[in-house]
């Protein structure tokens, strides 16, 4: 069984209401849009570069011309 809790703040909370407006929100300046569109197209840019430059590193192909032999497996 649920113990009954009182909510008296709640009911009061219209009698403590601001009549205090906000201030209006700034307007964005044309610097302002260009800068952010930038910075926008910058990390666009950058993550798509890393998806061609990385992709083929994640290829599960062929290391096409690595062919690499350690001296280890030499027969010494």
């Amino acid at each position: 069984m649920r113990e009954a809790v009182p909510f008296a703040f709640v009911a009061e909370s219209d009698h403590f209401r601001s009549n205090v407006t906000p201030p209006p929100k700034e307007r964005l300046t044309a610097a302002q849009w260009l800068g952010r569109g930038l910075l926008g197209l910058t990390l666009v840019a950058g993550l798509v570069g890393s998806l061609v430059f990385g992709m083929p590193a994640l290829g599960a192909g062929d290391a096409g011309g690595h062919r690499h032999q350690s001296e280890a497996s030499d027969g010494r």
